[in-house]
């Protein structure tokens, strides 16, 4: 299956994707959310959407041109893998990591696949990262490798946008660069796993203003998804619906020489094979209206 939500932000409804039409499904579902994943939710909707009583034609049809939102209702946590391909620790000037590295994402930058990018109040070098994120279907504690996949609710393209001067010239770890408002656009869809021929090939990209940028695949991920949620869940409990995203491959702006950061009016789009593709326009900060 192919999840969405839709419509204004904090209003979102479920929805699915069937043979390339948006349907609503918020009769059936309140929402992707904790709860949902945690109460077999998925299982339930497939076996909703396959009853032989059921036609597309009974559920709404959503209009193309409404926006959406990320496709998971804000999870309780973001976790992100840093420097997961060898060639982007090249690029960054780091050494390749012995150990998966950990850092957080706040849930305030969570936001849909075609909203705008902020650059934050005081930002000089916000960049860009293309990567494939996870989403946790089932409480995961103290996992081993073996089973790890069995926790997986799906896959979903993600955006970890990055202020590099906060994350590297600040002093402290990498959290206050990675977690400012807009930072975690993503989507369009979540994928579930069976939608998903082999979630190690596939091919990862990005451009800035039509011109290329990243391009990698999911084969070079130093370590793979199976270690990621084993090693993440031996130091924090996963709940359903929290998100892994995997790491990005070379190609960001701070590897560039010399480097390039987004601008106000810049257009990024990126997509996964299998997974869709999202585009986001920059904007600079502005103090909210009264």
């Amino acid at each position: 299956m192919k999840l969405i939500r839709f419509g204004e932000p904090g209003l979102e409804k479920p929805g699915v994707i069937l043979t390339d039409q948006w349907l609503d499904v918020s009769a059936i579902v309140m929402d992707y959310n904790e709860d949902f994943f945690a109460d077999n939710g998925l299982e339930r909707l497939r076996n909703h959407l396959n009853s032989p009583g059921l036609s597309a034609g009974i559920l709404p049809v959503v209009d193309p041109a409404v926006r959406l939102g990320p496709p998971v209702a804000r999870p309780s946590k973001l976790v992100c893998i840093g420097l997961n391909y060898e060639d982007h620790a090249r690029e960054t000037g780091a050494p390749i990591p012995a150990e998966p590295v950990l850092f957080m994402k706040a849930t305030t930058a969570y936001c849909g696949p075609f909203d705008d990018i902020i650059i934050p109040k005081n930002s000089s070098k916000t960049d860009w990262e293309v990567e494939l994120a996870v989403v946790i279907g089932r409480k995961a504690s103290y996992v081993d490798e073996a089973s790890a996949l069995q926790y997986v609710a799906g896959y979903c393209l993600h955006n970890d946008v990055s202020e590099r001067e906060f994350q590297l010239e600040r002093g402290g770890t990498w959290d206050k660069g990675k977690g400012c408002d807009t930072f975690a656009p993503i989507g369009p869809f979540l994928a579930t796993p069976d939608e998903i021929a082999d979630v190690n090939d596939l091919r990862l990209w990005l451009t800035v203003n039509g011109e290329p940028m990243q391009s990698g695949h999911t084969s070079s991920l130093i370590f793979k998804i199976p270690t990621l949620i084993a090693y993440v869940s031996q130091f924090m409990t996963l709940l359903p619906g929290d998100i892994i995203s995997t790491g990005t491959p070379p190609g960001v702006g701070l590897g560039m020489k010399p480097p390039v950061y987004l601008q106000p009016g810049d257009v990024v789009e990126l997509g996964i094979d299998g997974l869709g593709t999202s585009r986001q326009r920059v904007r600079a900060y502005a103090p909210a209206s009264d």
